[in-house]
C-alpha cells in the first residue's frame, strides 16, 4: 500500500487527501483516523508515572492533570519543576522528592501546602490506579462545558476567572510573556481550511521553551514532518492535544472552517 501511494501523482494524492479530510468532518475524527475510544471525561488526562516504580516492586504513581490544572499552570510543572513533556522520561526519585524537587517542591507536596512524602501518604500516589481521584471530578461541575476531553472548556474557565492557576511556586518569572501573534497554518491538502494557532491561550499556560525549539523549530517553514498523522502519534501539537489538552477529535477548535 505504501509503495502504491508513493507512486501516485501528487495532484491525485492532494485530491484524495482533501476528500478524506472532508469526510472526517462528516464521519467524525475518531472514526476516520481510527483513534482509540475516548476515555470517560474524568479519566482524560490521568496517567501513571512508571519509569522505575514497577521495576523496583512499587506500584506506579497516579497523576491527574485536571486535578492539578485548577491550581497550577502547565509552566509550573513542565518548566519550573523540570518535568519533561513526555511521560516517563523524567528521572524522578523518592530521594529527590524528599529533597524538595519535583512533586516535593515548596508549595506542592511538601507536607505544608499539600500532603508530603511520609509513609502514611505513599498510597495516595503509588496505587497504580489512574482513576484514584475521580470521585473529585464532580468539583468541576460548574465550569464551562466543551464537547471533548474532560468536557471542560479550560480556556474559557480561565478567561472568566473561574480558575486562577498559579504561574509559579518558587521562582517568579523575570519577564511577563506577552506574545499575541496568531498564525495561520495552511493545509497542504487542497480543500482543507487552515488551522489557526493563537499564542495567547498558550502563553497563559506555558513558557516559550516548552514548545521551542524541541517541539517546533521557530524558523518559518523549517519544522520537518509536521502533519496531522504526526500530531496524532503524539508529536508536535499532539504532545499535549492527545491526552491532556482538548483532543484532536475536536477538529473545529483548530480548523474553524471545518465542522466536527
Amino acid at each position: 500500500m505504501d509503495t502504491f501511494w508513493n507512486l501516485m501523482p501528487r495532484p491525485i494524492k492532494l485530491g484524495l487527501g482533501a476528500l478524506l479530510l472532508l469526510l472526517t468532518g462528516l464521519l467524525g475524527a475518531a472514526e476516520f483516523w481510527e483513534l482509540p475510544p475516548a476515555p470517560a471525561p474524568e479519566d482524560f488526562g490521568n496517567m501513571l508515572i512508571n519509569r522505575i516504580s514497577e521495576a523496583n516492586s512499587i506500584k506506579p504513581a497516579t497523576f491527574s492533570h485536571w486535578l492539578h490544572r485548577r491550581k497550577f499552570t502547565c509552566r509550573v510543572c513542565h518548566y519550573e519543576l523540570e518535568f519533561n513533556m513526555q511521560l516517563n522520561t523524567t528521572e524522578i526519585t523518592e530521594a529527590a522528592n524528599r529533597n524538595g524537587q519535583f512533586c516535593g517542591s515548596s508549595g506542592c507536596h511538601d507536607g505544608k501546602a499539600s500532603f508530603g512524602h511520609e509513609v502514611a501518604h505513599c498510597d495516595k500516589c503509588h496505587n497504580g490506579n489512574k482513576s484514584y481521584c475521580n470521585a473529585r471530578f464532580a468539583e468541576l461541575a460548574k465550569l464551562p462545558k466543551a464537547p471533548h476531553g474532560n468536557k471542560i472548556d479550560w480556556g474559557m474557565a480561565m478567561s472568566k476567572g473561574l480558575v486562577i492557576p498559579h504561574k509559579y511556586v518558587k521562582t517568579k518569572p523575570n519577564t511577563k510573556i506577552d506574545f499575541k501573534e496568531t498564525l495561520l497554518l495552511d493545509s497542504e491538502w487542497e480543500g482543507i481550511p487552515p488551522a489557526v494557532f493563537s499564542h495567547i491561550p498558550h502563553v497563559w499556560q506555558l513558557d516559550c521553551s516548552n514548545c521551542h525549539p524541541d517541539l517546533f523549530n521557530v524558523k518559518k517553514k523549517t519544522t520537518k514532518h509536521f502533519s496531522m498523522v504526526a500530531n496524532l502519534q503524539g508529536q508536535y501539537c499532539g504532545t499535549c492535544h492527545t491526552n491532556v489538552a482538548f483532543p484532536m477529535a475536536d477538529c473545529a477548535r483548530c480548523h474553524p472552517g471545518m465542522s466536527n
